[in-house]
């Protein structure tokens, strides 16, 4: 039920003629890879990461990123707890939490973009964000550069890059 929040971006109606939209399809992609944009740049230390598959439904669209840095399982809460603090910090509404194996934050931002993370059982995070409807019009392909190999239009490997701290097989203490 939690993974459907995220693709059921169109609203109630999924019109856009029935409510007040300001932006088209290309607006929203961007506002898109602003969220994403600004979630990457706030886990410290730094994570490589490769462009996910972009979709475009008929009135909104998807943007989503997979994290090559591989996330031990002793540091999956830390990187979460990242993510949710810059995520609130931002105003955005959490939806739901998934606490199992494969842990995922669902949040919703004031301008009622879902966005998603999931840390799968191979240390993998993926991230999606789905705008909501919005007015039909041509997407660009994102154009941040991804940190590591761009795997957009292929199938995205395993994470392959161990990092000290987030690879790391022991919880972080202070001084970490």
């Amino acid at each position: 039920m939690a993974g459907a929040l995220v693709l059921a971006g169109c609203g109630v109606s999924g019109d856009p003629a029935e409510r007040e939209v300001k932006m088209n399809m290309q607006e929203a992609a961007v506002r898109a890879d602003e969220i994403l944009d600004g979630t990457f740049a706030a886990i410290k230390p730094p994570v490589n990461w490769t462009h996910g598959q972009s979709t475009e439904g008929n009135c909104d669209v998807q943007r989503r990123r997979a994290v090559m840095t591989i996330i031990s399982k002793e540091r999956r809460g830390s990187f979460l707890g990242v993510i949710e603090r810059y995520w609130e910090s931002q105003g955005y509404k959490q939806l739901s939490v998934n606490d199992s194996d494969i842990p995922a934050m669902y949040y919703r931002t004031p301008d009622e973009f879902n966005v998603r993370v999931l840390v799968g059982s191979n240390g993998q995070a993926f991230f999606e964000v789905a705008t909501p409807c919005v007015n039909v019009s041509k997407v660009s392909p994102p154009k941040a550069e991804t940190v590591g190999p761009n795997y957009a239009g292929k199938r995205i490997p395993f994470p392959d890059v161990k990092s000290d701290f987030w690879s790391a097989k022991s919880s972080p203490t202070s001084r970490t």
